[in-house]
């Protein structure tokens, strides 16, 4: 099979939608999901699904992987081990450090999500997001399903199309936890846990992971921090039930918020520590999913810590990134304020473009006002990359539209564990976010040879 260029396996894969009776137009509308991805993900779906190079995207995961190793290694790297150093230096307060910090063990667990634009040349890392709290983790449902419709199904024969079930991936890894605390040949018991109040606004998307992991055999029990309770033995239970692994889905920034503090997360701590119920994972990784810590790479002041080879993996990967602060040079506001149109602004502990300025979308007064925000909570500047358009299929309309997209691609211990996208409109703003972009849609990502 000869291999094809993305961008021709996407407009072949158009012409066919647009051919009466090709099956593929409406194929994911017909796709049919489990009830709970249903509900959660149904409105919110591309009308195709995203396309990817195989091997290109396999190279990039190996060096998110040994971008991975680069990041967990700055503190000894650049503070001399200090962690509270680095903690300082990327913009934590001593309460939120503390609170990261509480049952490290000086080294997270892989487990993340790298979201990266395609600039037509190269994958670009915007943020790389790691920990359990990362979502999507149930999005091969919609490969699966899709792949089940007859039209497509045919298409991606022809074409050699491939997925990876992140859904499995984890399973693995619950597994692979558990086994500590669980007897031989036995299945966990896992509770996905998310902050006090927040399983009303995030349940749908909770109960979707929670069928995914059923699909794959486990056990997923929903509940939030309030409702753990610790039995005499230290064991976890959520609602009386016995719980072998604490799939974290909350933050630190929630237990900051808490009106019971930081405290709420002890019990969970100390049946970690104890052996008893498996915390997966620590708020450790918070540490260095700080986008400061991406800026810390980026930086020349720090260049001398890396050697040859990891300096060409950074140059190649990251985009220009650099912390802002009230008292940072002048001459970096400086030059921030004459490239606006080739910047953005994000808070660094910030998530699914929440109060993120877009210089090519603001006036320079605009700009000048974002900058003095952004230098007084400490926010990074990052080039901008325009991401590689891709043309899209509307079933209702008939229309073709160019659409960009940001894949999410997932890591574990065992390296690559898939991908989806979350698309926009070209025309359609620069954050690509369901959270702070409506018309955001969610797609399953296939490789192709």
């Amino acid at each position: 099979m000869t291999e094809l260029p993305t961008t021709v396996l996407s407009r072949m894969y158009v012409d066919e939608c647009r051919r009466e009776g090709g099956g593929l137009g409406d194929a994911v509308a017909r796709a049919e999901l489990p009830p709970a991805f249903d509900e959660a993900w149904r409105a919110h779906l591309l009308s195709r699904p995203w396309f990817a190079h195989g091997p290109e995207l396999a190279a990039f995961a190996a060096d998110l992987e040994r971008l991975f190793e680069l990041l967990v290694s700055l503190p000894r790297r650049l503070f001399d081990g200090d962690v509270e150093r680095y903690a300082a230096e990327i913009g934590l307060g001593p309460r939120h450090a503390a609170l990261l910090c509480r049952a490290g063990s000086g080294r997270p667990d892989k487990l993340g999500r790298a979201d990266v634009y395609h600039d037509g040349t190269s994958y670009k890392l915007l943020e790389f997001n790691l920990g359990s709290e990362v979502g999507g983790t149930d999005m091969a449902v919609f490969n699966q399903s899709l792949l089940r419709v007859p039209g497509f199904a045919d298409f991606a024969r022809r074409h050699g199309l491939d997925h990876v079930d992140i859904a499995a991936r984890m399973a693995a890894v619950l597994r692979d936890r558990a086994r500590p605390v669980v007897a031989a040949g036995a299945e966990p018991v896992i509770g996905l846990i998310e902050g006090n109040g927040a399983v009303a606004a995030y349940g749908r998307l909770m109960r979707a992971v929670q069928e995914a992991m059923a699909a794959q055999g486990l056990d997923l029990r929903i509940g939030e921090v309030g409702e753990v309770r610790a039995r005499t033995d230290g064991k976890l239970t959520l609602r009386g039930t016995p719980l072998d692994v604490v799939l974290r889905n909350f933050a630190a920034g929630q237990l900051l918020d808490d009106p019971a503090g930081p405290e709420a997360a002890e019990p969970f701590v100390r049946a970690h520590e104890a052996g008893r119920t498996v915390l997966f994972t620590s708020l450790e990784s918070g540490l260095y999913s700080h986008k400061s810590a991406l800026a810390l790479l980026s930086d020349p002041r720090w260049s001398t810590a890396f050697d040859a080879e990891e300096r060409a993996l950074l140059d190649r990967v990251l985009p220009w990134s650099r912390t802002l602060r009230a008292s940072g040079p002048a001459e970096l506001l400086d030059v921030c304020r004459e490239r606006r149109e080739h910047l953005i602004l994000k808070p660094g502990a910030g998530y699914g473009g929440m109060d993120t300025f877009v210089g090519w979308e603001c006036s320079d007064a605009q700009w000048r006002q974002a900058l003095e925000t952004a230098a007084a909570h400490g926010y990074i500047a990052q080039e901008r990359v325009v991401p590689r358009p891709e043309p899209v299929h509307d079933p209702a309309t008939g229309t073709v539209d160019d659409w960009i997209a940001a894949l999410g691609i997932f890591l574990t211990d065992d390296g690559y564990a898939g991908a989806h996208a979350r698309a926009n409109r070209a025309d359609g703003g620069a954050i690509v976010a369901i959270s702070s972009n409506p018309d955001t849609r969610m797609a399953g990502v296939f490789t192709h040879p």
